[in-house]
């Protein structure tokens, strides 16, 4: 009998602002669903935020998605990476314009640094247009002791709209 691990919860923050972004996320969310040993479990509203780091370019449309996996977090990011370059990723400049940006943000509460990844994000307690979505999927997780809906309720100096559909 083979020992299948039971599936982890993990959170994935979406980005876009180049050819359709808000396409870009649908068509994204759409393909989360479809990774192996993986089945979407919800998916946050769509929001717009302004880009962070260098302005000279299109604000972004944001989301978060919540799946249940069987793939290692490594493992998951490599589908990811592999999503982003069918949605014609190209890496130019830091904090850049992209058509889709997937970043695996926690990961069934696992603490995890490699040169590769880092879990939970780094970077998302500061991001208002990771932890507005993410609150609106998942209010009541913890990081570091505080939920995301504390959280995000702090970063009410960052502009965030949630969009229509």
């Amino acid at each position: 009998m083979i020992d299948v691990p039971p599936p982890a919860l993990a959170y994935i923050g979406l980005g876009s602002n180049l050819d359709t972004p808000r396409d870009q996320i649908r068509r994204a969310l759409a393909a989360l669903a479809r990774l192996p040993l993986s089945e979407l479990a919800a998916s946050s509203p769509l929001y717009a935020s302004s880009p962070v780091g260098p302005q000279d370019q299109p604000d972004f449309v944001n989301a978060v998605a919540a799946i249940r996996t069987r793939l290692s977090p490594l493992a998951l990011l490599d589908q990811l990476q592999v999503l982003e370059q069918r949605h014609r990723r190209v890496r130019l400049r830091r904090w850049g314009p992209r058509t889709l940006d997937l970043d695996l943000l926690w990961y069934a509460g696992v603490t995890l640094e490699t040169p590769r990844l880092r879990l939970p994000h780094p970077e998302m307690r500061r991001r208002r247009f990771v932890l507005e979505p993410l609150a609106e999927i998942a209010p009541n997780l913890e990081l570091d002791g505080e939920t995301t809906t504390l959280l995000a309720s702090r970063l009410t100096d960052q502009p965030l709209r949630r969009l229509d559909s």
